[in-house]
């Protein structure tokens, strides 16, 4: 395989096919805006909160986690459904095995919140 050269605009194309995933994640599937939804109301509670420089660092990398493990999910449906567009066993494994890591990712994050921001709630009533 030869080795290609390095070159600024084919890494610029790539951060642009990157936004156009980013736009098809949250313009096509569903659960991406609710996972966003939850992601703003975390980022709003953290400011209202003054929640620390680590914390700042969980939620973030909380809320980029689940938002990753969506976009891994969608691409493993979109080629699952076009190699094979009916039913297959095989297929509906791979959509549950992604479905399930969105959602232990999403239970983690929810986890992490409730150990940062439970504490400063119950203290602040």
């Amino acid at each position: 395989m030869k080795k290609e050269k390095f070159s600024i605009r084919k890494r610029m194309r790539s951060f642009g096919y990157a936004f156009a995933g980013i736009g098809t994640l949250l313009r096509d599937e569903h659960n991406s805006r609710i996972h966003v939804l939850a992601m703003v109301c975390a980022v709003a509670l953290g400011f209202v909160l003054d929640i620390s420089a680590t914390e700042w660092c969980v939620v973030a990398l909380c809320c980029g986690a689940v938002l990753m493990g969506e976009a891994m999910n969608s691409a493993v449906e979109a080629l699952a459904d076009l190699v094979s567009p009916e039913f297959h066993p095989l297929v509906k494994k791979a959509k549950d095995v992604g479905a399930a890591g969105v959602l232990m990712m999403a239970i983690g994050a929810a986890a992490a919140g409730l150990i940062i921001f439970l504490p400063k709630l119950v203290q602040l009533f």
